[in-house]
């Protein structure tokens, strides 16, 4: 595999990491906060990065590469989620959700240029939009809560 090819596979992997953390993280602050409100909120945004999931895999794969399984590192953020529902409530839990759409927001944005050409197109067409979504999403629950 070229360098440049290599380095852009990592770099999705990167990504999808972060978006199977992201859905690990929805899910248990579904889970923490069932009579929540803002759940069917959590819930849309927690499908969004599952699409995304599966949108970043299928490019690895269509690069050659191998699309990581697991969130790795990234799930810690997802118990410190777990643990912020369960001792501090809805609005913590939110804050540290909206805390990870920020990072989301930042590595895609700050990644971008050193992706293959075809494949910044397919982040900037499909999932930047996407992650800008469920950021504001989450910072206007944020705000309102």
């Amino acid at each position: 595999m070229a360098t440049m090819l290599k380095s852009t596979v990592d770099q999705l992997n990167s990504f999808l990491r972060g978006e199977l953390s992201a859905v690990e993280t929805y899910q248990q602050a579904i889970a923490k906060l069932p009579t929540s409100t803002n759940r069917p909120s959590l819930e849309e945004c927690a499908r969004s990065h599952r699409t995304r999931a599966t949108l970043l895999a299928r490019e690895v794969r269509r690069l050659g590469g191998e699309p990581a399984e697991g969130s790795g590192a990234w799930g810690t953020f997802a118990k410190l989620v777990e643990g912020g529902a369960q001792m501090f409530g809805e609005n913590a839990a939110i804050s540290a959700l909206e805390e990870g759409e920020d990072h989301g927001r930042d590595d895609y944005q700050r990644d971008l240029d050193g992706l293959e050409p075809s494949v910044r197109t397919f982040i900037q067409q499909y999932v930047l939009p996407e992650q800008l979504r469920t950021h504001n999403a989450m910072r206007v629950l944020k705000k309102s809560s």
